[in-house]
C-alpha cells in the first residue's frame, strides 16, 4: 500500500490481518451451523484443495448462486476456448450447484476470506492469467494481490444500485481506489455505468446483464417424467427461493386456497436447503401433510406440501408447476432471480421487495408477464386466478418468455471486450 492510500483501506488491511488467529473458529462455528464445508475449509484459507492444471487459467468469481449461474455462459466460452476456468464462491450451495453444472477444464473452489496472507497463498499458487469478478465482489486484499502480480481484473455484470452509490459517496477517494484496480468495468445497464464512472472507474462499457443469457436450468427428463406421472391432474405451483418469514405466507396462501382446491399441492424450495424441516414443521402445525425431499418423500396424494430442500433441482420443478411464486420478494430480502422459470414457461408471481432484480421485475410486469402481490391474501387471489385460467397463465409465461429472450445478448458483448484479454492468454499459452 503507497502513501497515497485512503485511510480506510489502510485500516481495512490492517485488521484483516490481525483478525486472521481468529478466523479458524469463525470458520468450524459456520461449519457446525451449515454455512461451510466441513471437509474444504482450508480453502477458506487459501489452501489449495485440488490441482492447478499447466497453461493459462482464468479466475470467474461470484458470490454465491446467482452470481456463478450468470458466470456459466462466459465459464464455457473459455473452456471451449481451451482455457483452465478456476471458478470460486463462498457459499455450500453455489459450490453444490457448479459441481452439477460447471463444464469440463472448469473447476471450483471456495474463496478466501479476504485476509492478506490468505489472498497471497491463494494467488501464489492459482496463478491466474486473467480475473473476471461478477457484479460487486469488490474485497480490498484480493483487488490489491491481482495489481501487485500485474494480473488484468474485470469487473463483469457489474452493477453499482442507488443505495450502493450513495454509500460510496461518503468515502470517494476509497471508491476511486478500488475501483481503479480494474482494467475494465462491464455494466448491466446504463445507470449502473454511470455511477460506476462517477465512482471513479477508468474504463467503463455497458454490455447488459449476462443473466437473461444463462440457460434455463437442467433436470432429468425421466425424474421430470416420474413426478408430473404421480402429481397427475392435481392443481400444483411452486414457491421458489423461499426465506424465512415467507413460508407461512406460502402455507397461509395454501390454507386459503383449500376450499376451492382441496387436493392442491403446494411445492416449497427455500432458498437455504438446511431450513426444509423447519418449513415442513410449519406445515404440520397448519395441520398440512409435508414431506421432505431430502428424506426421498415423493409428492403423493396424501400430501398437502412438497418441500423441495435439495440443491440443483429448481429445473425440476418449475417444468412440474405452471405457477411459480419468487421468494426473497415478500419479506425485505430483495427478491431472487426470475429469468429462470421465465425461460420455462412458468407464469411468475412476486412480491414488493425485489431491488436485486428491479429492472428485470419492471420489465416483466410492464409487458404483464409478472404478477405482483403484496402478502398472503393477494398471492392466493393470484395463484387461484392462474391455476383456474389456465389460459391466462400460459399468455403470462409467453410473455415473460419472449421479454427475457428480447433481453439476450449481454454475454455476445461481454465476450468483445474481454477478447484483447483473451488474445493475451492465447499469446501466453504459446
Amino acid at each position: 500500500m503507497t502513501a497515497r492510500t485512503p485511510w480506510p483501506l489502510t485500516v481495512y488491511r490492517l485488521t484483516t490481518a490481525a483478525l486472521a488467529p481468529l478466523l479458524g473458529g469463525v470458520l468450524a462455528y459456520r461449519a457446525r451451523k451449515g454455512k461451510e464445508d466441513r471437509t474444504r475449509q482450508g480453502e477458506r484459507r487459501g489452501i489449495p484443495g485440488r490441482e492447478r492444471p499447466p497453461g493459462p487459467l482464468a479466475w470467474l468469481h461470484g458470490a454465491s448462486v446467482g452470481e456463478t449461474t450468470s458466470l456459466l455462459p462466459v465459464v464455457e466460452r473459455l473452456t471451449r476456448q481451451g482455457f483452465t476456468v478456476l471458478v470460486t464462491s463462498g457459499t455450500v450451495t453455489s459450490a453444490r450447484l457448479l459441481a452439477a453444472r460447471l463444464p469440463g477444464h472448469a473447476l471450483h473452489q471456495y474463496v478466501p476470506l479476504d485476509v492478506p496472507a490468505y489472498m497471497e497463498r491463494f494467488l501464489d499458487y492459482w496463478r491466474p492469467d486473467l480475473v473476471l469478478i461478477a457484479e460487486s465482489e469488490i474485497w480490498p486484499n484480493a483487488l490489491v494481490g491481482i495489481r501487485d502480480r500485474g494480473i488484468p481484473a474485470l469487473l463483469l455484470n457489474a452493477r453499482m444500485s442507488e443505495r450502493s452509490f450513495r454509500r460510496w459517496q461518503r468515502l470517494p477517494a476509497t471508491a476511486s481506489a478500488m475501483l481503479q484496480h480494474f482494467d475494465l468495468c462491464l455494466a448491466q445497464s446504463a445507470a449502473d455505468g454511470e455511477r460506476l464512472e462517477r465512482l471513479g472507474a477508468p474504463r467503463v462499457v455497458v454490455a447488459g446483464n449476462i443473466k437473461y443469457d444463462v440457460p434455463a436450468p437442467p433436470a432429468n427428463p425421466a425424474t421430470v417424467a416420474t413426478l408430473s406421472a404421480i402429481v397427475g391432474e392435481r392443481p400444483v405451483w411452486i414457491a421458489a427461493s423461499t426465506h424465512p418469514g415467507e413460508d407461512d405466507l406460502v402455507l397461509q396462501a395454501h390454507a386459503l386456497l383449500q376450499p376451492t382446491h382441496p387436493d392442491l399441492l403446494t411445492i416449497i424450495v427455500p432458498r437455504h436447503p438446511e431450513r426444509g424441516a423447519d418449513i415442513a414443521a410449519l406445515a404440520g402445525a397448519r395441520g398440512l401433510p409435508a414431506g421432505l425431499r431430502s428424506a426421498g418423500t415423493l409428492p403423493e396424494r396424501h400430501l398437502a406440501v412438497h418441500v423441495a430442500d435439495t440443491i440443483g433441482e429448481l429445473g425440476l420443478f418449475f417444468r412440474l408447476a405452471p405457477v411459480a411464486f419468487i421468494g426473497g420478494s415478500l419479506v425485505p430480502h430483495g427478491g431472487q432471480n426470475p429469468i429462470e422459470p421465465a425461460k420455462l414457461g412458468t407464469a411468475i408471481v412476486h412480491g414488493p421487495h425485489v431491488r436485486n432484480f428491479a429492472d428485470v421485475y419492471r420489465t416483466l410486469d410492464d409487458a404483464q408477464a409478472a404478477w405482483r402481490v403484496d402478502d398472503a391474501h393477494g398471492l392466493a387471489e393470484a395463484v387461484y386466478t392462474l391455476l383456474s385460467q389456465p389460459s391466462r397463465a400460459r399468455a403470462m409465461a409467453r410473455a415473460a418468455a419472449s421479454t427475457v429472450n428480447a433481453l439476450g445478448g449481454a454475454v455476445e458483448t461481454t465476450m468483445r471486450a474481454i477478447d484483447p484479454y483473451i488474445l493475451h492468454m492465447h499469446l501466453i499459452a504459446r
